[in-house]
Parts: structure tokens; sequence; C-alpha cells
């Protein structure tokens, strides 16, 4: 079975990071971006997901968090995309439901190659440790053009900022891990009439 896995390094006057990426792994992490709370929510995406993540970024922290945050998308949706390859024999489409305590998100994820982003995540509070809140839709959209993919998220309950968002990045790391999936019945071909994604 071919592995899954990709690696991006992108370098700016902003941020330097590097990314390792393994579709089909077990859920092991080792990430470092200078921002705590935001590490903590890119793990629970790996583990939950099973995917084996290594992400080091050292960014203009000084600043504010944006840079960091917003470019750390870019390159773990463009990770995604290479490791995905030309997409023959996957599922495309996944989706989750996560409850956490009283938030309650629906994420849902089409690796069709057409990025789109789509949320109504609520916040209430400007900042989560040193992560602001805002930065949880920069994140996401980051990662949908990066890896070219329909990303819709749907909050039915939450009050707690840090629930809504950690519950938000484990539904993601289901959702994708239900759509990079293996159909042995599609052969080599793609789940789409185009012939290709």
């Amino acid at each position: 079975m071919e592995i899954r896995k990709a690696e991006v390094t992108r370098k700016t006057r902003e941020t330097d990071i590097t990314c390792v990426l393994a579709l089909d792994g077990t859920g092991t992490y080792d990430i470092d971006t200078g921002v705590g709370f935001f590490d903590h929510m890119l793990a629970g995406f790996a583990r939950h997901g099973l995917f084996d993540l290594t992400l080091r970024c050292r960014g203009d922290l000084e600043v504010d968090c944006h840079h960091t945050i917003e470019d750390c998308g870019i390159v773990l949706g463009t990770c995604i995309a290479r490791a995905l390859g030309d997409k023959k024999a996957i599922k495309r489409f996944g989706q989750a439901i996560l409850p956490m305590d009283e938030a309650l998100i629906l994420c849902a994820v089409d690796l069709s190659g057409r990025p789109y982003y789509q949320s109504d995540l609520a916040f209430t509070a400007e900042r989560i440790g040193t992560m602001d809140t805002e930065m949880v839709r920069e994140f996401f959209y980051s990662v949908s053009y990066g890896a070219m993919m329909n990303l819709h998220f749907h909050m039915f309950t939450g009050e707690n900022n840090h629930h809504i968002a950690e519950c938000a990045f484990k539904a993601f790391g289901k959702a994708l891990d239900m759509a990079t999936l293996r159909e042995d019945r599609l052969g080599e071909g793609v789940w789409s009439t185009k012939g290709v994604l």
C-alpha cells in the first residue's frame, strides 16, 4: 500500500514553517507553533483523525498570532493535498458531529478539488490563551484553500469558547479521516463522474 505522506516547508519574512503529515497514522503528534492553545487544537485534530503530524513554526509573535496561525493553515492544507496525490479510491466525503460538554459541532468535508469555506462558529471571547478566537476562522479558511476542499462547520450549541474551538478541531479530524479513507470498490478510480478530483 502506498504511504500517503507529505512534507512542506514554507519560509517568509513573517513565518518559518515545516510540516510533515501522514494520513494513515496512529494519531501521534509533535507540535510547536509558539501559541499554546493552537498547539493543543492541532494535537486534538491529529489524535482524533489518527494522523501523524509534526509541525514546527517560528513566527512573528511579537506582532500577534495572525501570521503564525494563518500560515500554518496554508502549510497544513498543502500537506493534505500532496499526501492525497491523485485521490484515487478515497471516500471523498466525510462528516462528523461531535459533542464536548455543552458544545455540539458538525464538520463536513468534500475533497472535491474546489476550495470553499463556510462556518457559523460563534465565539464570545476575544482570545483563548494567546490565540485570538477570530483566528479559528482564518486557520480553517487557509486549510480549505491549501487543500482545495469544501469545509463546513455548523454549531448546534455552544457557550464555552474553549469547548467550541476544541470540538471544531476534533470534528475536523474525524471528518477528514473519513474522507481520506480508502474505498476498495472504486479500484483505481475516483469518486466523481468527471473522472478526476
